[in-house]
Parts: structure tokens; sequence; C-alpha cells
């Protein structure tokens, strides 16, 4: 079967509210790097400029993300590039097409290279899809690291050295595969840091949202 290459219009929501166009568009231009066949627009969501960072922004979150994504026109996939996955259930009941979360895609991505996780995040439980697809018993550590409470506090000067020292304590617990679950991690470019410092795979969720959207958008081919 002969393989049409195109270009695919792909719809990108960031659950912080953010201002800098460049902040703003850094995870699509991530996955545009990466993913060549893939244009990627990026919108975000009112009034939480500190993102999703516990249940209760998280509720407040959804009915946002899920209002912003009704409007969107004209796209082949749409993704959640937060962790949490929030309202990526109630969108894929709603929408006709690909909706695919940062969480799933990174919590299936890292069944491929190991089978104990340390899930690194902000949340000190790991985010559903992580243990529902990895299983609680396979996961060593808390998500959290000590000091950082929303993806903000990851671009601050020592946000970098804490994540790099819990990453070494989560391989201390014998972590075999470091399943990052903020995409905020993504937004400081740590993931390749951290598989130098800790001599394991580390999955970026930017990078895995990116795989499975463009997977999604491929198999419309077969």
């Amino acid at each position: 079967m002969e393989c049409v290459k195109k270009v695919y219009n792909v719809g990108l929501i960031r659950v912080v509210t953010l201002t800098d166009e460049k902040l703003l568009n850094l995870h699509g231009d991530l996955i545009e790097k990466y993913y060549p066949m893939l244009k990627v627009t990026s919108k975000c969501i009112p009034d939480q400029p500190y993102g999703i960072h516990d249940d209760e922004t998280e509720e407040v979150a959804v009915p946002k993300i899920i209002e912003l994504a009704k409007e969107w026109k004209d796209i082949d996939a749409l993704i959640i590039s937060c962790a949490g996955d929030p309202a990526v259930k109630e969108l894929r009941e709603i929408l006709d097409i690909p909706v695919i979360g940062a969480g799933e895609s990174t919590a299936l991505l890292a069944k491929r290279y190991g089978r104990v996780f340390g899930v690194l995040g902000i949340t000190e439980e790991a985010p559903r899809a992580y243990r529902e697809i990895l299983g609680d018993d396979n996961i060593v550590g808390s998500a959290d690291v000590p000091g950082i409470v929303s993806t903000i506090d990851l671009m601050e000067e020592t946000g970098r050295e804490k994540v790099i020292h819990k990453a070494l304590e989560l391989k201390k617990l014998g972590a075999q595969v470091i399943p990052l679950a903020c995409t905020g991690m993504a937004t400081i470019g740590i993931a390749k840091e951290l598989e130098e410092v800790c001599k394991i795979p580390v999955i970026d969720p930017v990078i895995a949202e990116g795989l499975f959207t463009y997977y999604e958008c491929i198999r419309k081919q077969y």
C-alpha cells in the first residue's frame, strides 16, 4: 500500500496560563522538531498561572479544557499536554478525532524500557494513568520533588538540581526507568541530562505524546 506523506494539523492544549508566546509554543515546537509531519497549534486555558498541581486545580481546569477543545476546528488530533491527562476521557467521548494525553503516552512508552519505575513529577502520588498502566507495585518511591509545588517552580534556578537529586534517589530505590510525570520537565529540557546522570532511560512526556499523536494520524492511511 502506497503511503501518502502529508502534514497533519494538531491542536495542543497547555494547562497553565501563559502570556509568553515562546513558552506557550514550546511543547508544540518540540513535537514539530522531532515529528516534522505534525503542524502544532498551541492554546492555553485561562486563569491558571500555576497550572494543575493537585485535585482542586485539576477539577477547576477540566471544564476549561473541554470548552477550549470544542472550539477547535479542522485538526487531525488533539493533545492535552499534561501528565495528569485532565479531560482526556471526556473529550474522547465528545470529539471524533484522536485525543492524546501526555501521561498515558509516557506510561505506555516506559513499559518498553523496564519493569520497575521511578515516576518523577510534582505530586506525591503518581498520576492515574501511570498507576493504572505501570501498576502500583512496580512504582518505587514517591513522585514529588521536595521544594517543587508547581510547574513554575521547575523554571527556578534550583529547580534542575532538585529534580536531578530526586531522580538519583529513585534509581537507588531500584528504578530501571524514569517516566517523567510533569510536562514542565520537558519545558526545562531535563530528560537527557537525567539519563546522563542516572544511566537509565528517562521518558520525556512531550516527546511521548508527540509519538503517539503521529501514530494516530498516520494510522488513518492504512
